[in-house]
């Protein structure tokens, strides 16, 4: 496994519309996580990737956005997105793995092509436990609940998905991310508790918009009262 077990991966990624977009910025923000001791990057987009492959020595896992048309399905859909992946420095490649309806490949295909034609480890990014069965049945190298509560039948879930962490780990024998809102520190010890082999932590590190986001929206309205009104 290339991500050592009880360590914290951090995911360096911009949504279209953060100041921080850009290779430049996603490969500072990567070598600082790395400076911090993250043991692993998680980075979509191929200029993303290789200029934190170039900033970082970690392992880096990587994935392809893309948004089609009447499908929900958004995570490295394609061979030819996940040889893209390894192409641009990638150690390892992210697809989704959920068992919805999609226009590509099914994930079980998608995976044992990317393990028979590159040779290379795939995570797949599960919201159910049986999304992570059908992948580990795949051979999918590790699976993370990256997908919990993004998807029509998880949509209830709020905070992390610790239950789905304890679940997947108690059904599979590969290595169990932690992935999805996990906001602080005690969140993440709770899945480790839960057996998992490492946490992705995004938004809380590399997102200083969000972040500030949520400090702001605790402040009191002005003209309510109190010091400063």
């Amino acid at each position: 496994m290339l991500v050592p077990r009880h360590s914290l991966i951090v995911s360096a990624q911009a949504a279209a519309g953060n100041p921080l977009r850009g290779p430049h910025f996603m490969a500072a923000m990567a070598q600082a996580a790395e400076q911090g001791g993250a043991a692993a990057i998680r980075a979509e987009g191929v200029a993303d990737i290789a200029a934190i492959r170039a900033a970082v020595k970690v392992p880096i896992i990587g994935l392809i956005k893309l948004d089609l048309p009447a499908d929900q399905v958004r995570i490295t859909t394609s061979f030819e997105a996940a040889a893209s992946v390894f192409a641009a420095g990638a150690d390892m490649v992210a697809v989704d793995a959920t068992l919805r309806p999609r226009n590509g490949p099914a994930p079980r295909d998608l995976i044992a092509r990317i393990r028979a034609e590159l040779g290379k480890p795939v995570l797949a990014d599960v919201a159910t436990l049986a999304d992570g069965e059908a992948a580990a049945a795949a051979g999918a190298d590790a699976v993370a609940t990256t997908l919990a509560g993004y998807t029509a039948e998880t949509a209830a879930i709020e905070g992390p998905a610790i239950m789905l962490v304890q679940a997947l780990t108690a059904r599979l024998s590969v290595p169990v991310f932690a992935e999805g809102r996990y906001d602080a520190p005690g969140q993440v010890w709770q899945a480790i508790a839960g057996g998992a082999h490492a946490v992705v932590v995004g938004t809380a590190i590399t997102n200083p918009r969000e972040i500030t986001r949520r400090f702001v929206a605790v402040m009191p309205v002005s003209g309510s009262g109190g010091r400063g009104a």
